[in-house]
């Protein structure tokens, strides 16, 4: 069956453009990459509620701010790299600081955005932007979800980081499918072992359950769309039913998702882990699939990983 490819930052338009046309205190602002982050989209259907802030991400925050605190509902588009690095101080301050509505939408996350290089690579926002109090974070798996997440995003009280993609993603859910800020979604039963994964990594994990069935090992696959507020349930749930535990992000392993889901276990269910992402490196140049091998993030890396997490758990019993 051939799979659907599109990029979330399409979902995210998508989104945009639904919001403009039901509420009317929706405002974009973009820092000079409006066609990029598909922001020009809402900018075509409504001129007058969008904002052009050329290079000037850290102003863009402020003038966000600005908006909300003035009762609109406010989405700043940049790529990610830009967004939580470069204008992270008044991320903090004029958005988790004063609780202001102002949606953060970084673009361009991860290794996959290619051919850009590592300084338009961001590996390390989610990082930046969990550790900030009132702050939400959300990676969608796909357009379909980047849609859901974004249209939920405008009704989520105080600021959100919404981090996207710049190249075509394999849709793996459906128009139906429920889509809760803070709730994981469960898309694989498995008793060996547990994978919980993060956006484009999520289809990876897919596809390592299948392979790893075929050698008869019982995968369970989580969607964890939303690291901050984590759904501890599920995964605690998880690690005491499965016992190990696999993490795959399309990020940095230091302080990224694998890191919000071990301290989730660390204090209420310690089971072995493996954390697939990428090893506290930058990223390089190049094509997406040829930087997924190199940097361990395909489907056979998980399998290696869920291999290893069940020998440790056995070794323990």
């Amino acid at each position: 069956m051939e799979i659907k490819m599109k990029p979330t930052r399409d979902g995210f338009g998508e989104g945009l453009v639904e919001l403009g046309r039901i509420r009317e205190d929706i405002v974009v602002l973009s820092a000079d990459l409006t066609e990029s982050t598909r922001a020009a989209w809402f900018k075509e259907k409504f001129p007058e509620r969008f904002f052009s802030m050329g290079v000037s991400e850290q102003d863009m925050m402020g003038t966000a701010a600005g908006l909300a605190l003035s009762g609109k509902v406010a989405f700043a588009c940049t790529f990610g790299a830009f967004a939580a690095g470069r204008a992270w101080d008044q991320v903090r301050v004029s958005l988790a600081y004063m609780k202001t509505n102002v949606k953060v939408v970084g673009t361009h996350g991860g290794i996959s955005v290619g051919e850009d290089g590592p300084t338009h690579q961001a590996n390390e926002e989610l990082a930046l932007m969990r550790i900030l109090p009132n702050m939400t974070v959300i990676i969608p798996c796909d357009a379909i979800e980047a849609k859901k997440a974004t249209i939920a995003s405008a009704s989520c009280p105080g600021p959100v980081y919404l981090r996207l993609g710049r190249s075509g993603v394999p849709v793996v859910t459906k128009e139906e499918d429920i889509f809760k800020i803070g709730k994981a979604v469960l898309l694989k039963e498995g008793k060996d072992v547990t994978i919980i994964a993060c956006g484009v990594e999520v289809y990876e994990a897919l596809r390592a359950h299948e392979a790893l069935k075929k050698e008869n090992i019982s995968a369970r696959v989580i969607n964890l769309h939303t690291i901050k507020p984590i759904d501890k349930d599920i995964i605690i749930k998880a690690a005491r039913e499965t016992g190990a535990v696999v993490t795959a992000e399309e990020h940095t392993i230091v302080g990224g998702m694998g890191s919000a889901v071990s301290e989730v276990l660390s204090q209420s269910c310690p089971v072995p882990m493996e954390f697939i992402g990428v090893k506290d490196r930058f990223g390089e140049s190049g094509d997406p699939k040829e930087l997924f091998k190199l940097f361990g993030l395909t489907a056979d890396d998980i399998i290696k990983a869920a291999k290893k997490v069940i020998a440790r758990k056995n070794a323990r019993d």
